[in-house]
This record gives C-alpha cells, structure tokens and sequence, in this order.
C-alpha cells in the first residue's frame, strides 16, 4: 500500500501544475486552479500514510533532532508520507505563484520555468517568484498582460473584484482602482 500511495501521489497534483504552465491563459486553468481544493487529493494520501504512524511523526516534529528526524524517515511509510506532504505543499505554493503572477500580468514565459523550478525544489522556486515580483511589480494600471482577454485572467479592469464569472467587460475603461488591502465597492 505503501508503495501504491508513493507512487500516486505526484500523477494527482500533475495535471494542476499542467494546466498552470501549458495553459495558464485558459479560463478553465483559473477556475480550476482558484479551488484550494486542488491540494485535497495530496494531503489525503498524506493522512492515509501519517496516521498510521502519528506517534512516530509526533516525537519527531515536537522535539525535533536532526538525528530523530532522520531515524523517522528511514521508516517507508513516514518517508511517503514526507514525500505526499512535499507535494501537496508545493502544490499550494504554485497555486500562489500562478494566481498572484496572474493577477500582476507577469508574462507566461516568466512563469512557467519558476513553476517547473518550484515542483522540483519549490523553496528556489518561490524564492525566484518573490524575487520577480519584488523586481517587476506588476501591473498597476489595468493594463493589458499575456492572457487572452487583454488582462490576467478573470480580470477586466484591473480589479480583482470581477472574477472569472465577473460581469466586466474588456471594452470598459477601468476605473479608479480600490487600495490593494481593502476590498472594492465598500465604503
């Protein structure tokens, strides 16, 4: 069982990070990826290898030890379940990356080699992100990005507010944009 769940666990996060990297202009890629649900089938097949072994994972992670941690992970199913946790976590990350990226208008091109970094070694991954979008900001003015409506995804007017079922349309002339930490239209 072990070895099955090992073995499963990364086919059920790949078509996400697919559609996150051949098809991030889609509107299915964003209805599809904005459910943090997507991480749901990871973290399961995380839980069906850690409870089992809570009490090993438990002493490890309470007081941690580089030796302790070590000596946990040598037991397969506490390995698969690291392996199920690095996975879904990752997954998550993407997640961030690609509905953040979309929202700022970063370009596909820069994207998708920080998505592929990120499933390989998500933490060089979302240190590159971070650094990119320290460097490149985004868009702040409703301008137009890669995706095929003129706009990130979802977005026609700069605003976050629309959706991907948003009643915005390309043709209007954005409007003054909300501040970043309050939400639109309240006041």
């Amino acid at each position: 069982m072990t070895d099955f769940l090992f073995n499963v666990v990364f086919p059920l996060a790949a078509p996400f990070w697919a559609l996150m990297i051949l098809a991030p202009g889609w509107s299915w890629t964003r209805r599809i990826v904005g459910s943090p649900w997507i991480v749901a089938p990871p973290l399961v097949v995380y839980a069906l290898l850690a409870v089992p072994h809570l009490d090993l994972l438990w002493s490890a992670v309470s007081q941690p030890t580089l030796d302790g941690l070590a000596g946990v992970l040598a037991v397969p199913a506490v390995a698969a379940a690291g392996w199920a946790h690095f996975i879904a976590f990752d997954l998550f990350v993407g997640r961030w990356m690609y509905l953040d990226s979309r929202e700022r208008g970063f370009p596909a091109l820069v994207m998708a080699p920080l998505l592929v970094l990120t499933i390989l070694l998500a933490p060089l991954g979302a240190l590159g992100y971070l650094l990119v979008r320290h460097l490149r900001p985004g868009r702040v003015d409703g301008g137009p990005a890669d995706g095929p409506e003129g706009g990130a995804v979802g977005a026609t007017d700069g605003g976050a507010a629309d959706g991907p079922a948003g009643g915005g349309s390309a043709s209007r002339r954005p409007g003054p944009r909300a501040p970043r930490d309050e939400p639109s239209g309240l006041g």
